[in-house]
């Protein structure tokens, strides 16, 4: 994917007075890190939403904030859950030189023979994969042919995942990703959310950030 570069200003508006910047187009955020103290910024709200909807939760960011550069995932969003815009976001500021370490989603591709021929049922045991590596070397998703799947307990297990030798798996060799069966019911137990149900990554380097927009909130 290409580079990403999002412009933002500084702000000094906090707490109820962020309504009327949205109301002015803007879209409030905030940049925290490790080595960043928390930094409370503006973004130009219809290019922003655009831009980020196109991301993962592992896809590096360039934020550049009045000239000075930060690269950061994005950590959370916050929608309005009628219009379906973002009313804010949080940037997690990473260290180019420093590994990290995060999940990073999985998506299967190609087609099972297991369930084209003998209509077996897919349980996906993992949806993402946690991943050690610099941010530079952080794959946006991890793909997943699951063309092998050919027979009734065919499975692909981590082992099976073939990532560059700059980013390393965390998960234990032998956990087993996806497994054909006929096991409907199981299947329904054990299936995992898809990516709109899934948990935000955890990262090791992220720090407690301010809760700037705890006024508004409580309104």
């Amino acid at each position: 994917m290409e580079k990403v570069v999002l412009k933002a200003t500084k702000r000094n508006v906090t707490g109820k007075q962020v309504k009327a910047l949205r109301r002015e187009g803007q879209l409030p955020a905030v940049i925290y890190g490790r080595h960043v103290e928390p930094v409370s910024v503006s973004l130009e709200a219809h290019s922003a939403n655009l831009a980020l909807a196109k991301l993962t939760s592992s896809s590096l960011v360039t934020l550049d904030v009045d000239g000075e550069q930060y690269f950061a995932l994005v950590r959370e969003k916050q929608r309005n859950y009628i219009k379906g815009n973002l009313t804010h976001v949080d940037f997690l500021a990473l260290d180019l030189n420093e590994t990290i370490r995060t999940k990073v989603r999985l998506h299967f591709t190609g087609v099972s023979g297991a369930v084209k021929d003998y209509s077996a049922v897919l349980i996906h045991r993992i949806d993402a994969l946690e991943v050690e590596c610099l941010p530079v070397d952080l794959p946006e998703r991890i793909n997943v042919d699951i063309s092998p799947l050919q027979q009734i307990g065919n499975s692909i297990r981590v082992s099976d995942v073939a990532l560059s030798d700059k980013v390393k798996v965390l998960n234990d060799a032998d956990d087993i990703i996806i497994i054909a069966t006929l096991a409907k019911e199981e299947a329904a137990d054990e299936a995992t959310p898809g990516a709109e149900g899934a948990a935000a990554p955890e990262l090791s380097v992220e720090r407690g950030k301010k809760e700037e927009e705890a006024a508004e909130k409580k309104k």
